[in-house]
């Protein structure tokens, strides 16, 4: 099965999926099958597996293709699915880039080596990625130096954008990041090849980033109907009724960006809404203590009474 390639007019939601595990560790996959029909009925647009969110660098390289599977079966090319390959070893990178577009995916994404220290290390590190994927496998360039400390400058993004037709998509990150968003929307303004860019960082900062020029978001929320309908809105010219639904959803948003704890509440939250079957996060990872639980259930509560006075 050979699902559309992933390409530079992507836009909307591609949501970052979290992978269920059972209480024991293992992987949930009658949760997998729950949580693809879920993400899809609120109306994403695509789905990206195997991030950082998803938990990715905890399961051996046997269980990342087994979930590989089991998500492209159920999804059954209802959306595209991005899977993230990023790993130390080139050699690993490649085989589950081509194990996954062999299985129907629609693209990879790829975060640089961690501590690259100058951008020419960056440029020769992601031009060995490219020549080793080939120009059939379309690439989402993930720019997150909170997590990989490699920072790359506008600059030396659309020098690659210039030189490698693979590159497809930027996966925008960085924090602070807006201007950034510009100088890349700029720069295919101005006659620069044109790539999609989706945001990340949760949606934290999701409607100042549309406003700069950003297509959609590649993110994780445990509702992702508020991303869908946010991203909906501003495309169709409705900024600021964009920006209501976003305010009612915010405290949560908030919550689940606390570094090395978002993970525990948004599947705790998914959990509760009978998505996945165990709030597991695989060791180790953090555990939610009571008074953790009360707060969550107030903040829900809270924005459940901010949806319905919309």
């Amino acid at each position: 099965m050979i699902h559309t390639k992933l390409d530079e007019n992507a836009r909307g939601v591609f949501i970052i999926s979290a992978t269920p595990f059972a209480d024991n560790g293992e992987i949930d996959f009658e949760s997998t099958d729950r949580l693809v029909d879920f993400y899809i009925e609120k109306g994403v647009s695509g789905i990206t597996i195997l991030g950082i969110m998803g938990e990715a660098q905890k399961m051996a390289p046997e269980e990342s293709v087994a979930f590989l599977d089991r998500i492209m079966k159920r999804v059954g090319g209802a959306v595209p699915v991005v899977v993230g390959v990023s790993d130390p070893g080139l050699d690993n990178l490649v085989r589950l880039s081509k194990i996954s577009m062999d299985k129907g995916a629609a693209g990879v994404m790829v975060a640089p080596l961690q501590g690259l220290a100058t951008e020419e290390k960056i440029y020769s590190y992601l031009s060995q990625v490219f020549t080793a994927l080939g120009d059939d496998i379309p690439v989402c360039y993930q720019d997150y130096p909170q997590a990989t400390r490699t920072e790359i400058s506008v600059p030396l993004f659309n020098r690659m954008v210039a030189d490698f037709e693979q590159l497809v998509m930027l996966k925008h990150e960085e924090c602070p990041g807006l201007t950034k968003v510009s100088r890349v929307r700029q720069a295919s303004d101005e006659g620069l090849r044109r790539v999609s860019i989706l945001v990340g960082n949760g949606g934290l900062y999701l409607p100042q980033e549309l406003a700069r020029g950003a297509d959609g978001a590649m993110t994780g929320f445990a509702y992702p109907e508020m991303l869908v309908a946010v991203v909906a809105l501003h495309l169709a010219g409705e900024q600021d009724r964009a920006e209501d639904v976003f305010d009612a959803y915010l405290p949560l948003v908030r919550h689940e960006q606390q570094p090395g704890f978002g993970l525990a509440l948004r599947k705790e939250t998914l959990y509760r809404r009978g998505i996945i079957a165990s709030p597991t996060v695989r060791a180790p990872g953090p555990l939610l203590s009571a008074t953790d639980k009360d707060e969550l259930t107030r903040l829900i509560s809270r924005v459940e009474r901010n949806i319905e006075a919309l």
